[in-house]
């Protein structure tokens, strides 16, 4: 027969409840104000003390409760993050930037990758995310999406990677416009007559400002503005652009809007016998790691992602610890333009 002490448990309908922050404090030999601060990532913990802390947790199964830590302290300590696209340059470094600086201040980051930028997407990504007990909201990239087309609950603190939400959410964004003007001149200053324009696709916001940004400083410098060339910010699509931009005599200089697609158009244009810088300048816009590595290392207009990670989970804990919305915030992030070896004077 059964020992009736052991079934004692199971007539109550009782269970025996997992290990508290009190057992693991025991078992790990600190305060369970020290395990706490492990739990939620602070970083004012020794690295010995830290480790001690964890394997304690691993040993008992510990699993902190984050509902009852938002109950006392009043946060999650968690963000969301909806991004687009996260193949993309821009999207995936300024995501990468974001967990960073949210890890640094102590918080996790739950991220939804939505299928497409349309406000329908977007604003329920926004909803399962918000159900997903969040302190507030990271939004990369809205494209499509307006203000006015968002929904978003209420009170919960948002910031956007998106110049057109200036004057509805804390924006952040690098100064695209700047960076491509610094670009067009440094290209005209070399002795070009006109700059050509491997763009992004007509429906991402970054490639449109840098379209328009393009064709106002030739304006201004009084230059012709040539008919625009559209990539989709591959390489194989600046390489396949790149081959008829190759064949045309009065191409010798060719801003890109991004750094993927001058690779693809400095293959073409080796291909068809054209030398960079000689016959063709070539800048790009982004400055990834590679850029210095491309034959020749590639001229291009720097973004500083982690900058940009940085200020928006600095905007967005501001509202978190202020418990109210910043909406005039905006932030523009300068850009640099990075002259290497692609660039030059065009042959007399």
């Amino acid at each position: 027969m059964p020992d009736d002490e052991a079934l004692a448990p199971a007539r109550s309908g009782r269970r025996r409840p997992g290990p508290s922050i009190g057992d693991v404090a025991r078992l790990a030999g600190v305060s369970p104000q020290t395990v706490s601060r492990v739990s939620t990532g602070a970083l004012n913990v020794r690295a010995e003390t830290r480790q001690r802390v964890l394997d304690a947790m691993e040993q008992l199964g510990y699993s902190p409760n984050n509902a009852a830590r938002a109950l006392r302290y009043g946060s999650f300590r968690t963000i969301g993050l909806v991004a687009h696209r996260l193949s993309r340059t821009g999207e995936a470094r300024t995501m990468e930037a974001v967990v960073e600086a949210a890890r640094r201040a102590g918080y996790t980051v739950t991220l939804v990758d939505v299928e497409s930028p349309s406000s329908a997407d977007v604003s329920a990504a926004v909803q399962r995310l918000t159900h997903q007990s969040i302190d507030g909201l990271v939004i990369i990239r809205a494209e499509t999406v307006t203000p006015t087309t968002l929904a978003l609950p209420p009170r919960v603190p948002v910031v956007v990677s998106d110049s057109r939400f200036v004057g509805h959410h804390p924006a952040v964004g690098a100064d695209q416009v700047a960076g491509t003007a610094a670009a067009v001149d440094h290209l005209l200053g070399l002795g070009h007559r006109t700059v050509h324009h491997l763009a992004g696709p007509a429906d991402s916001n970054p490639a449109e400002m840098r379209a328009d940004a393009w064709a106002h400083a030739l304006r201004a410098a009084g230059r012709e503005v040539p008919a625009l060339v559209r990539g989709d910010w591959s390489a194989r699509s600046g390489y396949e652009q790149g081959l008829a931009m190759a064949d045309d005599p009065a191409v010798t200089a060719v801003l890109c809007a991004n750094d993927e697609m001058a690779a693809g158009l400095l293959r073409a244009l080796d291909e068809r016998g054209r030398r960079v810088p000689d016959d063709v300048s070539v800048v790009g816009f982004d400055d990834i790691p590679l850029a210095d590595y491309l034959c020749p290392p590639l001229t291009t207009v720097r973004q500083d992602f982690v900058e940009i990670g940085e200020r928006l989970i600095e905007l967005l804990l501001r509202q978190i610890d202020a418990g109210r919305p910043l909406d005039d915030e905006h932030v523009l992030v300068p850009t640099m333009l990075v002259v290497r070896g692609s660039t030059a004077a065009p042959r007399s």
